[in-house]
């Protein structure tokens, strides 16, 4: 270990000290507190880019250090976490720290879990990696004042060592096995060629470049353009260059043909790890695949049911057919799809107060997906808020491909990502009395659960009125429902890419391209995507228990506001919530957990 690990290992170890010589220093909750404040702390100093995230200015001229001895480190710290906490009494806290110390506990063991297992061998696909998240630079950083435009030209200074960081974890990878699917990278390749430019102005970094404040002197724009050119052209031009060079000539060339998980080195134990880690529940593949395959027949058959509501003469196939061949069903031009999109939120907002209690405060809009993602990326996005309020939500809708963008599925789109779904949710959890690993860290089954629940909830006020976007909601689920199919099947049993987009495109009303992309995120990404209908169906099953156990004093508000009132916590504390509200009658104190 060098003299600079040696000290970043005495600094993280130095506030334990006085537990370790006082073992009752403090009240059990007084020392979790310590533990999660520090745990945070570290956290924000390790990826400042989490930091600029959350709305603190610490670090803000600063990228994450990358490294094989980073992650080692890293590793370490929170091996000595889990047995100071090994030492803490759960009993002894109270209930609000029960939940904290659960949250907390389990992301340590799912972070030590994938830092032995070395997933970050793979630290990007075709659509997601610091390689695309550093292009959002300019609005996760929104430069203002002087001090804003100095932290942002270091950050631009130091991407091309930011880049050979990921690199170095990469061709650990290559040494070892460890390589992503030669499509996935093939695509991979994709994104990151546009961003290798001739001029820096070309660059999508420049943007806050193209208008400095009126504030700034006229010696001051002078240097902070002539310095942002040298940056651009020094560090962030090359460093997308050797990315580009490396995976062309290096990278794909040795990545591997087979796209299952299960074709990794220890990759059964592998996937099953990612199995829990995005489901939160103790789970394992067959029993996954095995869910997946009874929601499929189930939706299909509400899906029969809805067909004939539209008059349709012919068999499921063919009224699939029509919806994905028939122009009436498809946007004429981007504005138009954006312009429907914005009427589906804006009359849901006016319908929130029917479902919840307690609403967030910050705002949320809506933008096109940037040019450099519509191709390989979803049909939409959510971009949640700054944690200080600084910047709104956002919900971004994809414009590209325009015959491949289905209105009657826009309803249950944008209930997903924008209300009640993924903004509601986030932005409320960001403005909630909660430590902060728990107002920004989230259960993806949770929130991707959440929001295909919100999905269902049009119902309740009014929407899906017309039987094709009620079909539409029915393939949403539908698609849900496959990946629990296909995602296992692909990582755990052998299944080609070929036979997972027939199943898919055999089973829902999703476009061709919309399936291609999305089973090629699936071998991308393994097992990311299953926590949606899990989280669902979880959430459905807690309503469903507490109707039956309230009877007539059951109210969705208050039920939403408990399931919201806690942040997005793993599945299992959620489930232990809601009985606990059950068995004191349903009643929710101050939005939280009781």
């Amino acid at each position: 270990m060098n003299k600079l690990a040696l000290c970043l290992v005495l600094v993280f170890l130095w506030p334990f000290a006085s537990f370790a010589s006082n073992p009752d220093y403090g009240t059990p909750d007084e020392r979790l507190l310590t533990f999660l404040e520090w745990d945070w702390d570290e956290r924000l100093g390790r990826d400042p880019l989490l930091a600029t995230a959350v709305g603190s200015d610490l670090f803000a001229d600063r990228l994450p250090k990358v490294s094989l001895e980073a992650l080692d480190l890293e590793k370490r710290s929170k091996q000595v976490m889990l047995l100071r906490l090994d030492k803490l009494s759960r009993k002894q806290l109270s209930a609000e720290r029960q939940v904290d110390y659960d949250i907390f506990r389990g992301k340590l063991e799912e972070e030590v879990a994938d830092l032995e297992m070395g997933t970050y061998r793979i630290p990007i696909s075709d659509r997601w990696g610091f390689h695309l998240y550093f292009l959002q630079l300019p609005d996760l950083m929104d430069p203002r004042s002087l001090e804003d435009y100095e932290n942002y030209l270091s950050r631009l200074r130091g991407f091309r060592d930011y880049a050979a960081g990921h690199i170095e974890l990469m061709r650990e990878g290559l040494r070892t096995g460890w390589v992503s699917p030669r499509l996935v990278m093939e695509g991979a390749v994709k994104t990151v060629e546009p961003q290798v430019v001739e001029t820096p102005e070309e660059s999508l970094l420049w943007a806050p470049f193209e208008e400095l404040p009126e504030s700034f002197s006229a010696e001051e724009r002078q240097r902070l353009l002539q310095e942002a050119r040298e940056a651009i052209t020094t560090s962030v031009i090359p460093g997308y260059r050797d990315f580009r060079d490396f995976l062309r000539d290096e990278y794909v060339p040795k990545a591997r043909e087979s796209i299952g998980a299960s074709e990794l080195p220890d990759g059964e134990a592998y996937y099953a790890q990612q199995v829990r880690k995005y489901t939160t529940l103790d789970i394992t593949p067959r029993e996954v695949h095995e869910i997946g395959l009874s929601e499929v027949q189930r939706i299909r058959a509400e899906m029969e049911t809805v067909m004939q509501e539209t008059g349709f003469e012919g068999d499921l196939a063919a009224f699939i057919d029509f919806l994905r061949t028939d122009p009436q069903f498809y946007p004429k031009s981007g504005e138009e799809l954006m312009q429907r999109a914005a009427l589906i939120t804006k009359r849901m907002d006016g319908q929130l107060p029917k479902l919840f209690g307690k609403l967030p405060r910050t705002p949320y809009g809506l933008k096109e997906v940037p040019d450099y993602l519509a191709p390989n990326t979803y049909p939409a996005y959510y971009e949640q808020p700054a944690g200080d309020g600084s910047r709104a939500g956002f919900y971004y809708v994809n414009t590209y491909n325009l015959p491949s963008r289905p209105l009657y599925e826009l309803e249950a789109l944008s209930l997903h990502e924008a209300v009640p779904g993924h903004h509601l949710q986030l932005a409320l959890q960001q403005e909630l009395d909660l430590v902060p690993l728990r107002r920004f860290f989230s259960a993806a089954s949770f929130v991707e659960g959440w929001a295909l629940y919100s999905e269902s909830l049009g119902l309740e006020v009014g929407f899906y009125t017309d039987p094709y976007s009620d079909f539409g909601r029915l393939t949403y689920e539908m698609w849900r429902a496959c990946r629990l199919v296909v995602d296992t099947g692909i990582h755990a049993f052998g299944w080609s890419r070929q036979q997972a987009i027939d199943f898919m495109a055999e089973n829902s009303a999703l476009s061709l391209h919309n399936i291609t992309t999305e089973v090629d995120r699936y071998i991308g990404w393994p097992g990311q995507a299953l926590g949606y209908k899990l989280g669902e169906l979880k959430i459905r099953e807690l309503r469903s228990r507490a109707e039956e156990a309230l009877g007539e004093r059951f109210d969705v508000r208050a039920f939403h506001d408990l399931v919201l009132g806690s942040g997005a916590v793993p599945l299992r504390v959620l489930e232990d919530a809601v009985d606990r509200w059950i068995g004191g009658f349903g009643s929710v104190v101050d939005n939280k957990v009781q």
